[in-house]
């Protein structure tokens, strides 16, 4: 486990993050974290570590389907596809594909 700092609640709620803390995570200046509230206090995450948790769970989801992604991709654009040409009357050609 981690040392345990103790910081410091500013005007705002803001906190700071020891640098040695943002460093080790990658943090910079402006990047985005992700905050939770836990029943054992926050939990603090790079935004871009979240994301990429739940794209390898929807990628997970897709192969025990027997999808891939390119295929999810392809289905969505024969559906707007589709979609297009029964809503406004435009046929494939006419929306440029």
């Amino acid at each position: 486990m981690s040392e345990r700092r103790v910081v410091r609640i500013q005007e705002k709620g803001q906190v700071t993050l020891p640098a040695d803390v943002r460093r080790q995570l990658g943090l910079k200046k402006g990047d985005l974290v992700t905050v939770v509230a836990t029943p054992e206090g926050a939990f603090i995450a790079p935004q871009e570590l979240v994301a990429q948790k739940a794209l390898d769970r929807i990628g997970d989801a897709l192969r025990a389907k027997g999808l891939s992604l390119d295929e999810l991709i392809e289905s969505g654009r024969e559906q707007r596809t589709q979609l297009i040409e029964e809503r406004y009357g435009i046929k494939a050609a006419e929306q440029g594909e």
